[in-house]
């Protein structure tokens, strides 16, 4: 699993590649939540375009760092969700929360 950063005008780019399970997913929360208490961004942008396998460890991911964010007053977008794993993503309601693309082919 590789997780990098990139933070632009307040918003903070997080590109994730690889698997996202549970014991991934601690490491990466962490290394998230550490770079949002460092830069209180607006808006945090979770790229899942590089993402070969989530369990629902990955929407676990996206609704802590959604409320984590919530927390400072910022937003929360999903983009290039593989469209293998878009229907998971929809069924869980994470549309509600905040803006959710799927990754074009």
């Amino acid at each position: 699993m590789k997780t990098e950063f990139d933070n632009k005008n307040k918003f903070l780019f997080v590109y994730l590649s690889g698997e996202i399970d549970h014991h991934s997913a601690i490491d990466i929360r962490m290394e998230i939540d550490k770079k949002i208490s460092q830069l209180k961004p607006k808006k945090l942008i979770l790229d899942y375009s590089d993402i070969t396998f989530m369990d629902s460890s990955g929407i676990g991911l996206i609704m802590g760092r959604h409320r984590l964010m919530q927390s400072i007053a910022g937003e929360t977008e999903v983009t290039n969700v593989p469209p293998k794993m878009y229907k998971v993503v929809k069924l869980s309601g994470i549309e509600k929360i905040g803006k959710v693309s799927v990754k074009q082919r």
